[in-house]
């Protein structure tokens, strides 16, 4: 493929996004045929089958998915770009695109890009959530301007990112009051045995945990685990089970979720990055997340009575 046919792209994100060719060709003006022609013409041109057809309908293949998510980014650009010179006059707020990794908690999600918006000339902030190798790959094609993860990036994982540690915190853990009333002992013995909520497998926290437990000869009894940590705390929220969050923001959760902290642990700990494609942060807003994460969100904390090594 010497060079991308413009047009038969976007005679193929019409049929996509209409979900079929008779639709997309009203919208288009032309005939079926003709855009099933010029559709047919660049499968051929690509090397690739762009639908498969399912009965009466077309859906997307692999390549197709592939290709959409361009044609979106290319085409949402173009009407953008026309929009902006129809009426050069008017500026345009600038984005930045954050990428979040679902194990990352949502009050630190928000305690770390608070900071952009505060910026002299804030960005529109742009924020996608999902796995982690899913937003690396975003990165990786420049979709994303910075991940935010609990973990650097994974030694097994080829994308090339550059981990910038932004801090850690130790945990506390957390139980509705009518829960921890009910647990045996003091913290950390009261957790052996009881209803406890894990991060899921993609979580960094979660064998951090394990080990700790086994080291403190406690046993918990899991009763639930999850890749959403918003979807953890709410269980947690209803009494389901003890779960632990960042000591950073022991007091959001207290507040959020109404529940009270049953002990903290400085052996347990999370860390939190920033993950860049390049060496040296210069982004305004990454910058600033930075600089704030250090000086106001992990700032060193004293230990408290109930603190568990």
């Amino acid at each position: 493929m010497s060079s991308l046919n413009y047009k038969h792209l976007h005679y193929f994100w019409a049929v996509a996004k209409a979900g079929g060719i008779a639709r997309a060709s009203e919208r288009l003006h032309l005939t079926p045929q003709t855009v099933s022609g010029q559709l047919g013409l660049f499968e051929s041109v690509l090397g690739y089958k762009l639908f498969t057809r399912v009965g009466r309908r077309l859906e997307l293949s692999d390549a197709g998915r592939v290709m959409l998510s361009y044609a979106d980014q290319i085409f949402t650009l173009g009407a953008e770009l026309e929009g902006v010179m129809r009426n050069p006059g008017e500026s345009r707020m600038p984005q930045f695109r954050a990428g979040l990794s679902d194990a990352v908690p949502k009050s630190i999600a928000y305690r770390l890009l608070e900071p952009a918006v505060r910026l002299s000339e804030p960005p529109c902030i742009v924020c996608r959530e999902g796995k982690l190798d899913n937003m690396l790959a975003e990165l990786a094609i420049h979709r994303l301007d910075i991940v935010i993860a609990d973990s650097p990036v994974p030694p097994n994982v080829s994308i090339k990112g550059f981990s910038h540690l932004l801090g850690e915190s130790d945990m506390t853990f957390f139980a509705t009051a009518q829960l921890a009333r009910k647990l045996k002992s003091t913290f950390p013995r009261c957790l052996d045995g009881a209803p406890m909520l894990m991060p899921g497998g993609d979580s960094a926290l979660r064998p951090r945990l394990k080990q700790w437990f086994e080291k403190q000869r406690v046993d918990p009894r899991i009763v639930g685990e999850f890749d959403d940590s918003a979807l953890l705390n709410a269980f947690g929220q209803v009494g389901t089970g003890v779960f632990a969050a960042p000591s950073a923001i022991a007091k959001e959760v207290q507040v959020q979720y109404g529940v009270v902290a049953i002990g903290r642990s400085s052996a347990v700990t999370e860390q939190f990055y920033a993950i860049s494609v390049e060496r040296h942060l210069t982004h305004p807003a990454v910058i600033a997340i930075s600089s704030a994460a250090r000086r106001e969100l992990f700032r060193k904390r004293t230990r408290r009575n109930h603190d568990s090594s």
